[in-house]
């Protein structure tokens, strides 16, 4: 096994991994985020992960909703959002991740219900789930992920959702 490269602005060499996350959105404005508990801090960041071998964006995110969420057949919406982050994680096998975020409407609040257990979330650094109203992020003094989250959901909220994917930083 080879080391991480040490020069992360050598894209040639980075190990960049594809993943899918989504923007679960209700009618009365409430978005679902996940706790994440890293070394470095705790961010809030929206469902999803990395794609399996042989996956696309969409199955992978149909899966990632059933394994953190326990939402079975949602309706996927638009590719809204790309992010993309260069940190090398889980043990040096990535040195960033490229997000593919699609919109996905659900019709009210409900109580998440991951299929995976508890154990193998945390392991993942994910330690909680969480219904928040788009007011509760203008006035959290919290990390979320992305960055501008509010400003990015009160667009889609408000009808402009972009014709092509619009780029998110960190």
């Amino acid at each position: 096994m080879t080391n991480p490269p040490t020069d992360v602005s050598n894209t040639a060499e980075l190990r960049i991994r594809p993943a899918a996350r989504a923007l679960l959105l209700t009618p009365t404005r409430h978005i679902l985020l996940v706790r994440f508990e890293f070394p470095a801090g705790t961010r809030w960041a929206l469902p999803g992960g990395g794609l399996d071998d042989g996956e696309d964006h969409v199955s992978a995110l149909r899966r990632e909703l059933i394994e953190e969420v326990g939402l079975h057949n949602p309706d996927i919406g638009p590719h809204i959002w790309t992010r993309e982050h260069r940190i090398p994680f889980i043990n040096g096998q990535w040195d960033g991740q490229r997000e593919h975020i699609h919109l996905v409407r659900v019709s009210q609040v409900f109580e998440p219900q991951p299929s995976l257990d508890w154990d193998t979330l945390n392991a993942e650094y994910l330690f909680e789930l969480r219904w928040w109203h788009i007011d509760e992020i203008a006035a959290a003094e919290t990390t979320f992920v992305p960055s501008g989250l509010h400003t990015h959901v009160m667009n889609i909220i408000e009808n402009r959702i972009p014709s092509s994917p619009i780029n998110v930083e960190v």
